[in-house]
């Protein structure tokens, strides 16, 4: 007799559960299913294309890009493949491997070419977002994506293409052929194309590594870890890490990339010690530009790598830059015959189209071969009283009248919520005693700005001076009222917030220029046979940063600093504005002005900081007034004969 049963209680939506879980898994098996053969398929379909990887010398055919002014002259070319020196994986040191591997793809010997861990990752975001936003590149990838393609435009097919191509990749080449083969494509900024370039750009003048650079004494075999941790952290982006222009950034990314090493065992910790101690070498010796106008070509070429990767020094691109050959001339003549001795101060200049914010002309240094440094672009200098027009302009915004009254006399500034305690001097210590806003303006008094700044907030002006164009940080000291920033200004990024002012409010980018600055290239296509292909074309952007009215203000009381002030050697015969700058110790001297058509910034002083100009004029200091207001009169004059002629010979052939 059989004993009790016990009863069966099904729970009611079970068997709908398990058969929903079923079906469930059905799908997501064939969703894979799928997926793997379509990655299958694609990896088969594109094998054939890896052989054209096998031989180097095909890509010496590849054609040069052309770099033109904005007439169509021709100003150089992007050198490319000159300067890039190929090593073999013996000539490369252990330390250099160690760090790009540490940083770029810390699982390159253990996967296939593809870390399906980052393009998972990558895919998902990719789809999210549905465009490319996110790599999960690894080195095989990004030597595929290198040789092959510009990273212009990456859809998700590109990318998963790329991952396909690394991963044959990697089946017929050894590691060390493909890290070797990668160190010698990538690009490492200042004109550097390869592992070997780079070594002997950045580190070959040092005198530790004296005399390499030949056949038999590759630099790039000497590389310490700290050297090798810096030439890694540029890759990732070799303008936003320059160690010349970004020191800091490149010195941030470098301990990151020590870090990793140090953390992966790649180093002792010794090393790893030691190597963060080591200063960031600021000296570099590029490979000679292949240019009428090299510094100028070398800010854009910078611009252009960004954009479409190293590949573009071969991709045979034609970039219309914004340059204007005439004015350069012009620029260049100017400041050799005002500053024509060797041994005393030099200059730097930039001219702004104040319709276009685009660059006419550029005057970086005297002698390219002998100092690559672009003081226009890279020399952070103290503005002095260049910086008080955002003083004025944020006072003016905030109510304060240009007639409202101020003392100006010898004084010391105390004000404890912000920290304030100096004397505050004037120019040859003279004082106006009761003064307006406006004539303070035009005799640059010291006394009054260090009142008027403190009341309307440094915060506010700090604010200002950044949305109007300064890049560069502003700091929010006492002494920033009167221009002692804790870092320095660039004569371009003056020369842009200025044009701010002069286009009554409005900063004036494009889509083509760097991170809200001036822009340097008007249009790029790609170069087929005659013809001009897939062109890019610069997109003018406009963004109100003053109300109109407060800039109209501001352009009339500057227009006095010409018209009777500081500035009266600036004169010309038609409405101007602008602001001298002299810092305390004579090291600096600016003047930053306009007129409808240009905007145009004026720097002088030696490129050592430290060294005053207390005799070069005429056995007198060098002043804003100066060697800068005279650099910058003769040079809007030729302009100013330049567009006359234009204008006349344009109207002639319209009859």
């Amino acid at each position: 007799m059989a004993g009790p049963q016990a009863d069966i209680h099904e729970f009611p939506g079970t068997r709908p559960r398990v058969k929903k879980l079923r079906l469930l898994l059905v799908l997501f098996g064939l969703s894979l299913l799928a997926l793997v053969s379509t990655v299958f398929g694609m990896m088969m379909a594109v094998a054939s294309d890896l052989p054209s990887l096998e031989n180097a010398r095909e890509f010496k055919s590849a054609r040069n890009s052309v770099l033109t002014d904005v007439r169509g002259r021709r100003l150089g070319i992007l050198t490319g493949a000159e300067n890039r020196i190929l090593v073999r994986a013996d000539d490369i040191s252990i330390h250099m491997k160690r760090a790009v591997v540490a940083i770029e793809d810390k699982r390159y010997y253990n996967h296939d070419g593809v870390d399906l861990r980052g393009v998972g990752r990558a895919f998902v975001q990719d789809v999210l977002q549905r465009k490319a936003v996110q790599g999960g590149s690894t080195i095989p990838q990004q030597f595929v994506k290198n040789y092959l393609k510009a990273q212009d435009k990456r859809t998700v097919f590109q990318k998963l293409r790329e991952s396909a191509m690394a991963y044959h990749l990697d089946r017929k080449w050894t590691k060390e052929k493909i890290l070797t083969e990668y160190l010698n494509a990538i690009y490492f900024g200042n004109g550097a194309y390869g592992i070997e370039s780079a070594a002997r750009t950045y580190f070959g003048q040092l005198p530790s590594h004296k005399g390499c650079g030949t056949d038999e004494r590759p630099c790039a075999k000497e590389l310490r870890p700290a050297e090798a941790a810096m030439l890694a952290a540029v890759i990732a982006s070799p303008s936003l890490y320059d160690p010349v222009s970004r020191p800091a950034n490149a010195e941030k990314r470098r301990n990151l990339v020590l870090e990793r090493m140090n953390e992966q065992r790649m180093i002792n910790p010794i090393e790893y010690r030691d190597a963060l101690a080591t200063a960031i070498n600021p000296d570099v010796t590029p490979p000679r530009e292949e240019s009428r106008t090299p510094y100028f070509t070398t800010w854009v070429k910078q611009q252009v790598v960004d954009r479409y990767s190293a590949r573009a020094f071969t991709a045979g691109l034609k970039i219309r830059t914004t340059l204007d050959l005439d004015m350069q001339k012009a620029a260049e003549d100017t400041v050799k015959r005002w500053l024509g001795n060797p041994a005393g101060p030099t200059a730097a200049v930039v001219a702004i189209d104040n319709e276009n914010g685009e660059v006419r002309a550029m005057v970086g240094g005297r002698d390219y071969r002998k100092s690559p440094f672009n003081l226009a672009t890279q020399g952070q200098r103290q503005p002095g009283s260049a910086f008080k027009p955002f003083v004025l302009a944020t006072a003016l915004r905030e109510g304060i009248g240009p007639g409202s009254q101020w003392v100006s006399k010898k004084q010391k500034i105390r004000n404890e919520a912000v920290g304030c305690d100096f004397e505050v001097n004037n120019y040859e210590d003279t004082y106006a005693g009761v003064t307006t806003l406006a004539r303070a303006t035009t005799y640059s008094d010291n006394a009054v700005y260090a009142q008027v700044g403190l009341r309307v907030g440094l915060r506010k002006i700090a604010r200002l001076a950044r949305r109007m164009g300064i890049r560069t940080p502003v700091s929010r000291n006492c002494a920033m009222t009167l221009g002692g920033l804790k870092e320095g200004v660039t004569p371009l990024d003056m020369a842009h917030a200025y044009q701010s002012f002069a286009t009554g409010g409005r900063l004036v980018t494009g889509s083509l220029g760097p991170d809200r600055g001036p822009v340097g290239i008007r249009e790029v296509c790609r170069i087929r046979g005659k013809e001009c292909r897939d062109k890019t074309k610069n997109k003018k952007q406009v963004d109100r940063v003053l109300p109109q009215g407060v800039a109209e203000q501001t352009n009339q009381i500057l227009s006095t600093v010409i018209s009777s002030g500081t500035a009266v050697r600036a004169r010309i015969d038609e409405f101007a504005a602008g602001k001298t700058g002299t810092t305390e110790n004579y090291g600096d001297a600016w003047f930053v002005g306009y007129t409808k058509k240009l905007t145009v910034a004026v720097w002088v002083g030696y490129p050592d900081k430290l060294v005053p100009m207390t005799t070069e004029y005429r056995g007198e200091p060098v002043a804003g007034g100066t060697y800068p207001a005279e650099i910058w009169r003769d040079f809007m004059n030729a302009a100013r004969k330049l567009y006359k002629e234009r204008e006349d010979a344009q109207r002639k052939k319209n009859g």
